[in-house]
């Protein structure tokens, strides 16, 4: 006979049940309760931004300086992270638009890209944003680590002065470094660090919210190679000689002697020029006599430079800007080293009207053996180039040639070819002085572009410079000295 079931007492089932509903009460209570708890405790950041300034609310040019933290107990790869400025432009739509360039950082300004966007909607304080990012090649931040300065600065391309005080990003007190959330940073695209105009804050729950379109990694710059699209706010501007670029002032020819000018050396916008952005413009001007007369040059700091392709998009001119025509002027892109028996030139001489007993206009590409027994060899281009022309010149196993546009014009070689390293430069000067009255003459660069590995045609060199502005990336050296 089976024997009959055992019930479980109630009093047994009963404690259980209320337990189970007092867990169930408990976690609804909490999830109701979390958004609350989570604002009040948010995960710590990855990273963090602090800023400083050492500008007034009106300046020619706002200098944000910018440092990166890791808090994170993993390396932080630069590459990684994206930086935001804020601010509000000026003028209304079709005015001048900004540039930007690095003047300093620990891992070089050649790792540094940036862009100026135009916000799709604006606030009050804001509706462009500087966006600054990094190179493969700006290495990693370890745990803890501070990336030091970053020095930029933010300038209208007309260089007229900014207003700041409106500026989302911008503040004055922040004289020394101080956490900022007005400069937001973004790792692979999310919102790691501070508050976007519209109020979205790194710290919230939904942080898909803050996503954003993460920007195509910058490459490593190649190495070898120097470009300079010329985003400068003028002739004494830092960043122009932290990137290795001098302005001549120094006594001696050629030309009219002792007057070379910082005065010549201006940043405008041009048009034709790559974007219709920055240029270089040279102004030779004078008024027919020495004391005058200002002559214009620029070149870089460095004597590196020997085999490989030199590029350089210029505009020659064959009427000055302002006063009679008629002056013997020089508009000139050349390099030049070494001295006694390893002296070096190479040059691209544009006269429109001429000059030392030869009509114009001219181009003359010449290679130097001897500047002082006038050892050298030319060829000289009968024709007007008074618009935008690519200039090339190529140096490979001893042999030097010049090209324009994709046209060959002159090959020398044999002893009439570089031994020694050279310096690349720009400028521009009157031979003569035949007439009185007032003139000035420009001459425009729009690029330099320098490869010291690969001897490249136009549309290569073309490619490349495209290429590299599309990311932002304005200007870069990763040319060695020799030793």
């Amino acid at each position: 006979m089976a024997s009959p079931r055992r019930r479980t007492p109630r009093r047994r089932v009963w404690p259980k049940i209320r337990l189970l509903l007092l867990v169930a009460v408990v976690a609804a209570g909490g999830t109701a309760l979390y958004p609350v708890w989570k604002a009040a405790n948010p995960d710590p950041p990855e990273l963090k931004v602090r800023y400083r300034t050492d500008t007034p609310a009106t300046a020619a040019v706002a200098k944000p300086s910018l440092e990166v933290f890791n808090d994170t107990e993993k390396a932080l790869p630069l590459s990684e992270v994206t930086l935001r400025y804020y601010f509000t432009a000026d003028d209304a739509p079709g005015a001048a638009p900004y540039a930007f360039n690095c003047v300093n950082a620990v891992f070089g300004c050649s790792n540094v890209a940036g862009r100026i966007v135009a916000m799709d909607k604006a606030t009050d304080t804001a509706d462009h944003y500087l966006e600054v990012r990094f190179a493969d090649s700006a290495g990693s931040l370890k745990p803890g680590a501070n990336s030091k300065g970053i020095d930029l600065q933010l300038f209208r391309t007309d260089h007229k002065k900014l207003k700041q005080s409106d500026d989302r990003s911008f503040d004055a007190e922040m004289t020394s470094y101080k956490e900022s959330e007005n400069v937001t940073a973004y790792k692979r695209g999310v919102l790691a660090w501070g508050e976007e105009p519209d109020g979205t804050k790194a710290s919230d729950e939904k942080k898909t919210a803050a996503k954003v379109s993460a920007p195509a990694p910058v490459p490593a710059p190649p190495a070898g190679v120097l470009f300079d699209d010329f985003s400068y706010q003028g002739a004494k501007d830092p960043a122009l000689f932290k990137h290795g670029w001098l302005v001549r002032t120094s006594k001696g020819g050629p030309g009219v002697e002792n007057t070379w000018s910082a005065d010549g050396v201006t940043f405008p916008t041009a048009k034709g020029s790559l974007a219709d952005g920055q240029v270089l413009n040279l102004r030779a001007s004078t008024d027919g006599t020495k004391a005058g007369t200002k002559q214009a040059s620029l070149g870089t700091a460095a004597s590196k430079f020997r085999d490989g392709t030199y590029a350089a998009r210029i505009h020659f001119s064959d009427e000055p800007a302002s006063g009679d025509s008629g002056d013997h002027v020089n508009q000139t892109f050349y390099t030049i080293g070494g001295k006694g028996s390893k002296y070096s030139e190479l040059d691209n001489e544009y006269m429109p009207n001429g000059g030392w007993g030869r009509p114009g206009p001219k181009l003359d590409t010449v290679t130097w053996y001897d500047h002082e027994t006038n050892d050298r060899v030319y060829e000289t281009t009968k024709k007007s180039l008074d618009a935008w022309h690519t200039m090339l010149i190529r140096v490979k196993d001893g042999v030097v040639a010049y090209w324009m546009d994709g046209e060959k014009l002159f090959l020398s070689d044999g002893k009439y070819a570089p031994r020694a390293d050279m310096s690349v430069n720009f400028n521009h000067w009157f031979i003569d002085l035949p007439f009185k009255g007032n003139r000035a003459w420009d001459m425009k660069v729009d690029w330099l572009y320098y490869n010291a590995n690969d001897p490249l045609s136009v549309n290569e060199v073309q490619s490349a410079v495209e290429g590299f502005t599309d990311k932002g990336m304005n200007y870069f050296d990763t040319v060695r000295e020799s030793r």
